[in-house]
């Protein structure tokens, strides 16, 4: 009987996959990360420490809170901060699974005598040929996937999703019939904000107004501060003209918010580095994929083609569309059947 770990949040998605765990014949025990620092007071946390304490003592297994606070500060929230700083956008949740959830908790684990990590995300974990790789949950509604694109195979290895063949629907049901407590919870992006995450960044780097200029160079307006506008945002910029215009950059080194039409906005043509490949070894530089890619969380899917690049990078070619593409967001790649290839942090070149 393997002796694993179900990384509990209070959530009813973890309190079935550990329940589910358990039914499989495993020794489980709970884990959960203690993530912000005390005294950070009304931050939501992704945690709810007692009621996973509480699902625990129903299971009959043991509980554990592991104090990664030191580890969140450093790879979430000061990526968070200095990537806005930067003039990029960023996505919290990518490193934070990567490099704490399935980094230190995982380490926590594994010193706690357990070679398994069970969460409650909605993925499919499978093997493909001589890798693990994953696939978009039965319920794609929830579908985390996309969040978990950064994954390494030695992570992957000792990962557990019993949720993935599950509707959200179900795993609620199934809390009621074990007589669980069923604490509707999602997964906050934000965790450690607790109200305008603009308040945040101001106490924490200098924010100075600066022109809005198009494409052309024309000043337009004044903003208020970059990291206070979001790639593709149209309101609240008060420029007037009648034109519908959207912010299409950050010029850091001007200290300029740049804006211009929808047609600039959305790109068919960027760059992604960074490229981790989850579902298939990494192909070889100049190979060519036709792939469904997401470009941001939940998004929908453009239709088009990646070409592998030297240096863990590639150029990909998409679709005509709607959606605006975010430098310092992800881009991840599937194929027709729902495996996730791959995926990397989205680069794109200065705007003029």
């Amino acid at each position: 009987m393997d002796r694993v770990a179900v990384a509990m949040s209070g959530g009813v998605d973890s309190a079935v996959a550990a329940a589910l765990t358990i039914g499989q014949g495993h020794e489980a025990i709970g884990l959960t990360a203690k993530l912000l620092p005390t005294g950070w007071g009304a931050a939501r946390g992704c945690c709810d420490v007692d009621v996973a304490r509480e699902v625990c003592r129903r299971l009959g297994i043991e509980y554990h809170v592991v104090d990664l606070s030191a580890d969140f500060l450093r790879h979430v929230v000061e990526y968070f901060v200095a990537t806005y700083a930067s003039g990029l956008t960023p996505n919290p949740c990518v490193p934070c699974n990567r490099l704490v959830k399935f980094g230190s908790l995982l380490e926590a684990a594994a010193a706690l005598g357990c070679r398994v990590l069970v969460t409650g995300h909605y993925v499919r974990r499978q093997r493909r040929d001589s890798r693990w790789g994953l696939r978009r949950a039965c319920d794609l509604s929830k579908d985390q996937s996309y969040m978990l694109l950064s994954l390494s195979q030695q992570q992957l290895r000792r990962a557990s999703f019993p949720l993935a063949e599950l509707r959200k629907q179900q795993v609620i049901e199934e809390a009621r019939r074990r007589g669980l407590p069923v604490l509707l919870r999602e997964s906050q992006d934000l965790c450690f904000v607790s109200s305008d995450y603009r308040d945040f960044l101001a106490e924490r780097i200098t924010v100075q107004p600066g022109p809005i200029l198009d494409t052309e160079g024309r000043k337009l307006g004044q903003h208020q501060g970059l990291p206070f506008y979001t790639v593709g945002q149209r309101r609240g910029l008060r420029i007037g003209g009648g034109r519908k215009l959207y912010v299409l950059a950050h010029d850091v080194k001007r200290n300029a918010l740049i804006v211009g039409t929808a047609e600039q906005l959305c790109r068919r043509e960027f760059e992604v580095v960074d490229v981790n490949w989850v579902s298939i070894p990494q192909p070889e530089p100049g190979t060519a994929l036709a792939c469904r890619i997401m470009v941001r969380y939940r998004g929908r899917f453009l239709s088009g083609e990646v070409t592998v690049l030297a240096g863990h990078r590639c150029r990909v070619s998409a679709e005509p569309h709607t959606q605006a593409i975010a430098p310092g967001q992800y881009a991840a790649f599937y194929d027709d059947e729902g495996w996730l290839l791959g995926g990397g942090r989205i680069a794109l070149p200065p705007v003029p």
